[in-house]
This record gives structure tokens, sequence and C-alpha cells, in this order.
């Protein structure tokens, strides 16, 4: 179902690594203030997308005839909305037992805050994650919307969904997963909770050892205004890193002692200053000193070692992440580009779905949006689906294919 942020992610990671995903999009797809040509919509990547009116009947209809037929849903709307629209895993695994029934959202399907709004910021606030992210005796720092909307969000729903699709196939049983983003946060923090247990790990911001607290887990600027990492926790790779600036040890004292690490970062900083950033990568990077430049987007898709892993590719004209992570036998196939809803040949995303006269008639009744295409057209196969059609391990059920990862 059509939504923002860990949702289409979710679906984007799936379809990546192999699943057929439909993409249940609205007639006319939302405004949200992040206006673009679909091609830059880059989470909508690999899967095709129809446009309904979920408010028709008819549309409802469609989306059970799809769902019924699934082995995963995935949507992302406030708690009791696909009840409503009677898309809820009440109705959806009475007809469809072992589906697999995926929600992800902020506060989670239950609690005092289940129903309220929020954003990323919002749940990173009151796990206590914000909290600690910025420089001592400084306010919180704003992050981009990565830690909450994708990795407490997408990765976590992904995980649950493979998880409980495993269940699925070994029992006939589907279930519902919850994926709070909250939740997601929370467990990711699992480490630093350990630390604070154990006395370990200071609440106040930019004081620990790994928090921007110490001098060798940094950032330093260059003589050109450019910057670069530091990261040499461990002895032996702080005992290098200071072998390549030229300080002694001595200069600074202990290295996990807090009592040094303003010392160190004087002392580090002014021997950054020293040089230009390019001059820093020739001399140290590739050591066993942590080090690292600091990158923007453009200059990270031009690095030799990220070149060299193909970590951005190009679909359609444009740059973007590479299918993660990587395997040795089932190679993922390169990424298509993001599809319009309605979008000349859209018709094709139902095929293998329902038959071709029922696609007509959604078509002639105007159920979905897009160009009337021949029966011909529907038809016809392309390479593209040959292969997707050749990792279908579940067989078609009233005339539609079910396809998952893999």
């Amino acid at each position: 179902m059509a939504g923002l942020g860990p949702a289409p992610m979710c679906a984007m990671l799936l379809a990546d690594l192999g699943a057929t995903v439909i993409r249940i999009d609205r007639r006319v797809p939302a405004d949200l203030g992040l206006s673009r040509p679909r091609k830059y919509d880059l989470m909508l990547r690999n899967r095709e997308a129809i446009g309904v009116d979920l408010k028709d009947p008819a549309a409802i209809e469609l989306a059970l005839e799809l769902i019924d037929q699934a082995q995963i849903l995935i949507e992302g709307y406030r708690p009791g909305v696909m009840e409503r629209l009677g898309l809820g895993p009440q109705v959806t695994m009475a007809r469809n037992p072992s589906l697999v029934y995926g929600r992800v959202t902020g506060w989670g399907q239950e609690g005092p805050l289940a129903r309220a709004a929020g954003h990323d910021l919002n749940y990173l606030a009151l796990s206590g994650a914000l909290h600690g992210l910025g420089r001592k005796g400084q306010g919180p720092t704003v992050p981009p919307s990565v830690i909450g909307d994708i990795g407490g969000g997408a990765l976590y729903l992904t995980i649950g969904l493979l998880a409980a699709l495993a269940h699925a196939r070994t029992t006939g049983e589907g279930q519902v997963v919850d994926a709070a983003m909250i939740d997601g946060i929370i467990s990711m923090h699992t480490l630093f909770l350990g630390l604070r247990a154990a006395g370990s790990w200071q609440t106040e911001r930019g004081t620990n050892a790994i928090d921007g607290g110490s001098h060798f887990y940094q950032v330093y600027e260059c003589a050109d205004g450019r910057w670069v990492s530091v990261a040499a926790v461990e002895p032996r790779f702080y005992e290098e890193l200071l072998r390549l600036l030229e300080i002694d040890l001595a200069e600074i004292g202990a290295h996990t002692d807090p009592a040094n690490w303003e010392k160190g970062k004087a002392l580090f900083a002014d021997r950054f200053r020293r040089r230009t950033r390019a001059e820093w990568c020739a001399l140290i990077e590739g050591s066993d000193a942590c080090f690292a430049p600091v990158l923007t987007w453009e200059e990270a898709s031009e690095h030799p070692h990220i070149r060299h892993r193909n970590a951005f590719i190009a679909v359609d004209g444009v740059d973007q992440a590479a299918v993660a992570p990587r395997f040795s036998r089932t190679v993922p196939r390169h990424p298509r580009p993001p599809r319009e809803p309605g979008a000349p040949g859209s018709e094709f995303a139902l095929r293998g779905w329902l038959a071709v006269e029922r696609i007509r008639e959604l078509q002639t009744a105007g159920t979905i949006a897009g160009h009337a295409e021949s029966d011909d057209q529907l038809n016809k196969g392309d390479a593209d689906d040959s292969k997707i059609d050749a990792r279908c391990d579940r067989p078609a059920r009233d005339g539609g294919a079910a396809r998952s990862p893999g």
C-alpha cells in the first residue's frame, strides 16, 4: 500500500532481492512537499504501480483479489485505517491464512500514542536516542530521517517479514508483523544501553569515547576547509595514527583517560590544519590508523574503493545505491526505474496476478487509472517478466501468481 519512508523502502529492499511487488497507489499520487519527477523517487524502483480510488468498492475488491494471492502485504497507515477500508488482518487473513501482514508505524499498533501523528525526529526524541546526538554543551543535533524511518522502521520490518515468511512456508500460518519505529530505534541502541547499565556511558552528550567526546573518535578540519575522520579506538590503531601524525604518545597521555581528551583534540586539530585533505589521504588512507575523508555523495561515488565495489549505479540516468547486500549465487538483477501509476503499459503490473479478461474489465470500468492496452499487449511477455517468472516458487492460484524473494 502506497506510503512514505519505511514502507516503500522495505518494499524496495524486497523487490531488489527478487520479489515481485505491486504498489497500490492513489489515482493521483499525493503531493507531500517532495515533488519531483517519478524517476527520482528512488525507493519506488523495481516495481509496478496501479492507481485506484480506495473509496470505490470495486477498488477494494481488486485489492482483495491481489492480497488473496500475495505472500506479504506491507502497509504504513495509522492504526485502524486498513480496518476501515475493509483490508485489515481479520478480513485478509481469513481469505489468505498464510498471509504475512506487515505493519510499520512510528508508535506501533497499540499504546497511548498509537494514533498520534509523528515523524522520525519525534521517535528518536521519545526513545532516548536523540538526547545523545550532538556536541558537549550544545543542544541535540537533528539528523536526516534515516535512523527511525530506515533503520528502526524499514530494516526491522524487512527482518520481521522474512522471519514470518519462513514460518508461514513451514506451517502455512500467516501472522501480523507490528514494526514500530520507536521499538526498532531502542533495539538499535542495545550496545549503549548495556554500557549505560554498566556505568560506562555518560548521559551527557559528547562526553563519551565514541560520541564525539574523545580526540581519537572525531572529525577534523584540514588546511583546505575540508574534513577527515579518525576512529582509532584500539591501542594499536591509535599508536599507528600518532606515528603518522608525528605526535609523541607522551604529549597526550593515556588515550582512554577522559582527562586527556581535550588536550588530544587540540593537538590533532592543529596537526590536521597543516595539510589539505588530499595530502592527509595520501599519507594515511589505507593504513590501520582508522582514517577516512569526509566526502559528499558526489565525491563518494568517485572514490576508488566505492567505484571498485560499484556501490553507486545509474538507473535511467539517475545515480543511486546498488542493491545490498551481495550474494554469491542468487545475484539480483539491475534495478528498473520507478513507474508512475497509470503510465502507459502500467496494466502489465497486473499480468500474472489477474486474467486478461479481468484486467480489461477493470480498465473499461475505470477502476484502475491509466492507458488501455490491447489484449495482444496484455498477453505479450517480455524478457524481464520471464526472469521473474523463473524465480516463482509458489504455484499460481486462481489465475494469479504470488512471488517471493529468492
